[in-house]
């Protein structure tokens, strides 16, 4: 089931009595990930300009849209949580658009489940709401949809070295961030109880 599939990942520990709990993550160990997700995804959006379709195009051009509104909503306002978690779930949407329209499926298993691993040690709402200034947040949200917006253009315009590239730097900012995040607050970090959202796995 979805609790095995994660234990035999190594993302959780599954203990009598105590249920399952994510397991801590060394630094070097989740520098590695990264390093293996920039490698894929950014080869991922290689091939998805060579290979993409016009309804690839749409499905991306949706989601795009939807980062842009919920973006848009949350400069506005002042309860982040539903709309950030809603933003979240069209990045996801762009991204899975994006290994789709690759046409390969072993990247998009592999892809899949890093992001599976991401959930899981940053939790449902990634890394958003850990930045104590807004101003911050909200500018680092621009940058998304700029990144998002440049990787959209170069896979309609079929232009895979472009795609590539714009997809790398998109992947290794996020990727920097994490790794602060992450080195920050390991020492501290103790095992923790999955959330519901934590439990779903798609492969």
């Amino acid at each position: 089931d979805a609790l095995r599939k994660l234990e035999a990942d190594g993302l959780v520990v599954i203990q009598a009595h105590l249920g399952a709990r994510v397991k801590e993550m060394r630094l070097d160990e989740f520098k590695e990930m990264c390093e293996f997700r920039l490698a894929l995804e950014s080869h991922a959006a290689g091939l998805a300009a060579a290979n993409r379709t016009a309804g690839d195009l749409v499905e991306l051009g949706l989601a795009l849209d939807e980062m842009k509104r919920l973006t848009k909503l949350l400069s506005q306002s002042r309860d982040e949580k539903d709309l950030i978690a809603e933003l979240v779930r069209e990045d996801v949407r762009f991204h899975v658009a994006i290994i789709n329209a690759s046409r390969n499926n072993l990247l998009k298993k592999e892809i899949l489940r890093l992001h599976v691993v991401n959930r899981v040690v940053f939790g449902p709402l990634g890394v958003d709401t850990m930045s104590t200034a807004r101003v911050d947040r909200e500018t680092h949200r621009q940058e998304v949809i700029r990144d998002h917006q440049q990787i959209y253009d170069a896979v309609a315009a079929s232009n895979s070295l472009e795609a590539r590239s714009m997809m790398e730097r998109h992947i290794q900012d996020i990727l920097d961030n994490r790794l602060r995040i992450f080195a920050k607050h390991t020492e501290t970090e103790t095992a923790r109880p999955l959330t519901p959202e934590e439990q779903v796995y798609h492969p």
